[in-house]
């Protein structure tokens, strides 16, 4: 490969399992995507182009989690292939809803649903990628947020650091002068999750669900000793933290917790 310099910088896009809908959210940035297909050459990228050019590439965007043996072995190629490797949304940088799985026996599942189970190979897990190989950037969310995807980009191109808030919910919701929910006695996870949804769900009176997994920091022993003292039982505070980003550690820690104060 020629030097970056002589060149335009090649981008590639992988999926696991997944939805595709962080694929999708950088299609969806239509008039964004014009100057950054300006500056970069989209190079292996199936959901826009059947063109696929060999690697190894400059940029690689992963979607989606491991769940199979072909997958481990994929992913490691892949990394083997990617100068910057960036997994996108909560199914490459948590496991996804498909690591609900790990909390049980996947046997009973593949037996329930395929009438041939013994042509199914799959894991007993749905892992994120950064579990299996060396991760340079995690960009969060259910499904992640255009603008940041496009942030990422431009400053790889850039050359430098992008800006991608690691605060809570929270303060995008103080920000659009939104009143927290929580005061009105609404659960909500927006205090010990990531921002990045400018507090979508509060601003319509509804709590947060937790897709961009947890901040920075997060104290989410606090925030559900909150939630009982609202009256929410055990049960319902461990699934709340087990959805989109149930196998990120902070979240996955606290549903344990309260699974084990949970009545048999």
């Amino acid at each position: 490969m020629r030097p970056l310099e002589e060149r335009q910088p090649t981008l590639a896009v992988y999926k696991f399992a997944s939805c595709d809908g962080c694929q999708l959210s950088l299609l969806d940035c239509e008039d964004e995507l014009l100057a950054v297909a300006g500056a970069i050459q989209i190079a292996n990228f199936p959901e826009a182009s059947r063109e696929v050019l060999p690697g190894p590439y400059d940029v690689v965007l992963v979607e989606g989690s491991i769940t199979t043996p072909h997958d481990e072995e994929r992913i490691h190629d892949i990394r083997r292939a990617a100068g910057v490797l960036i997994t996108i949304g909560a199914c490459a940088t948590a496991g996804g809803i498909q690591a609900l799985r790990n909390w049980k026996d996947v046997d009973d599942f593949v037996n329930i649903v395929y009438a041939n189970p013994q042509y199914i190979e799959t894991l007993e897990t749905s892992t994120p990628i950064s579990d299996h190989v060396d991760v340079d950037l995690e960009l969060r969310g259910c499904p992640i947020d255009k603008g940041q995807l496009v942030e990422v980009i431009a400053a790889y191109l850039q050359g430098r650091k992008p800006t991608i808030p690691t605060y809570s919910v929270c303060v995008e919701c103080k920000r659009r002068g939104t009143p927290c929910v929580m005061v009105k006695g609404t659960p909500c996870l927006g205090p010990v999750t990531q921002a990045g949804c400018n507090g979508l769900c509060p601003a319509y009176d509804r709590g947060c669900f937790g897709c961009f997994g947890p901040m920075e920091s997060p104290n989410t022993a606090a925030l559900a000793d909150q939630w009982h003292a609202l009256g929410i039982p055990a049960n319902r505070i461990s699934e709340a933290f087990r959805s989109f980003n149930a196998w990120s550690g902070a979240f996955r820690e606290e549903s344990d917790r309260w699974e084990e104060r949970s009545p048999v």
